[in-house]
């Protein structure tokens, strides 16, 4: 049995500081909840006891350490700031972790474990989260100093796991919400993955012909004296020759419309405008909104069974959407419950929604399965992603392929028309 000094408010907001009894730090924190007290901070009494010049006197001996290590690298150290766990290993790290709380190991002694077991960016971030549990923070607190390696969803979701005691449940529930969230993304990119190549591919062959097959024929022509050339050969030399004598303004250009793209991406306002076309192009907008109700509903599903607040529901579910168009939606029906109302009402209002999704959470707010319902639109939507996934599959590549045939098409008969009609004058001479 250890000894923990803790800092807390009781039920009229006054502060409270004391010790505790407890096997380990999370049971400890359990007991306060427990008598009512809101926890700001735990630590062992041994660590609390620590004065400050001990603590003076330790980061002194540590900073040489820190700045040799830096020098060792070039003075680029790597900081616990820089470090970050990638998504793909967060999903695995996640469901680990649960597996290991759940078989009865203390949280402090599995992220230990986890640590043992990574290296590089995993492993510091690891440490950092044993050292601020160390030293008193709750998980979601330590959590939450590491933005870039994990999100608000997990971060929300981690504080109501702690609160309801329900840590393990959790943890597996991030672990299946990232996999689907993960599959999800990896139907849509396997999907673009075929255009994208085809349109390289076309791009590589039209700048080969027209940069290096074209200007042999025009040479041809000009030896030939082939005399007035046909419509579609001249357009097709003059484009030739932009391209041949431009290249390097048309790379700048390229590169140039790229860069303003990304810029404009990042401005609100211009991002709500292309958010909005892609949600309506001919194919590829089906995938994109689909993709993102499917995704509303499996985020907003996971918080709130969770146990997470409906606002605190919606403000990051808002959050993570990825499209401004739909977000905006979302914070109108935020604002409407925050006053009062109900969540199909205002989600009926915003008109971003498909009549079936507001329809459902109609009816899953009247028989208050809201999480229940909102896991079926998740599972509804994600199958119909797959099937317009492999629509979209199946419409571009007919496409692609009439559209390089009809630009191929073009170049050959431009090519070859003068060469036909000076075959035909030599026959009638």
């Amino acid at each position: 049995m250890a000894q923990f000094q803790y800092n807390a408010m009781d039920t009229g907001g006054k502060p409270v500081t004391g010790t505790i009894d407890a096997p380990q730090m999370q049971e400890a924190i359990s007991k306060l909840k427990g008598m009512g007290f809101f926890v700001t901070s735990v630590a062992p009494a041994r660590t609390v006891a620590v004065s400050q010049k001990g603590k003076e006197k330790a980061k002194a001996q540590a900073a040489p350490q820190a700045a040799k290590k830096t020098k060792a690298k070039g003075g680029k150290g790597l900081s616990f700031g820089a470090a970050k766990i990638k998504p793909k290993e967060l999903t695995i790290i996640t469901r680990q972790l649960a597996t290991l709380i759940g078989a009865g190991l203390p949280l402090l002694r599995s992220l230990k474990v986890l640590r043992e077991q990574r290296k590089g960016g995993a492993s510091m971030v690891l440490a950092k989260l044993s050292d601020d549990i160390e030293s008193g923070s709750l998980f979601s607190e330590a959590l939450a100093k590491n933005p870039g390696s994990f999100p608000k969803i997990y971060v929300s979701m981690v504080k109501a796991g702690e609160a309801g005691g329900a840590l393990e449940t959790v943890l597996t529930r991030l672990a299946e919400f990232m996999e689907k969230e993960a599959k999800l993304r990896g139907k849509i990119k396997s999907a673009m993955a075929y255009p994208a190549v085809i349109l390289v591919v076309t791009v590589g062959i039209l700048g080969f012909i027209m940069l290096k097959i074209v200007p042999t024929f025009i040479d041809i022509f000009k030896d030939m004296e082939a005399g007035e050339l046909p419509g579609p050969t001249v357009l097709l030399m003059k484009i030739s020759e932009f391209m041949t004598k431009k290249s390097i303004i048309i790379v700048i250009f390229l590169i140039a419309m790229v860069i303003l793209f990304k810029i404009l991406n990042r401005i609100k306002f211009s991002k709500f405008y292309i958010d909005k076309i892609k949600m309506r192009m001919p194919v590829f907008g089906p995938v994109v909104s689909k993709s993102i109700v499917a995704r509303f509903a499996r985020t907003f599903a996971t918080l709130i069974t969770s146990g997470v607040p409906i606002l605190q529901s919606l403000q990051i579910v808002r959050d993570t959407t990825g499209n401004e168009v739909v977000s905006k939606g979302i914070n109108e029906v935020r604002n409407r419950v925050r006053e009062g109302e109900g969540i199909a009402g205002p989600m009926l209002k915003a008109k971003v929604f498909p009549p079936m999704v507001t329809n459902m959470m109609a009816v899953g707010e009247e028989t208050g399965a809201m999480d229940a319902m909102l896991e079926k639109i998740a599972e509804a939507y994600e199958s119909e992603v797959d099937a317009a996934v492999s629509a979209m599959t199946s419409m571009i590549e007919p496409m692609l392929i009439v559209f390089l045939g009809g630009i191929v098409g073009f170049i050959v008969i431009s090519l070859f028309m003068p060469l036909i009609k000076l075959a035909m004058g030599l026959s009638g001479g």
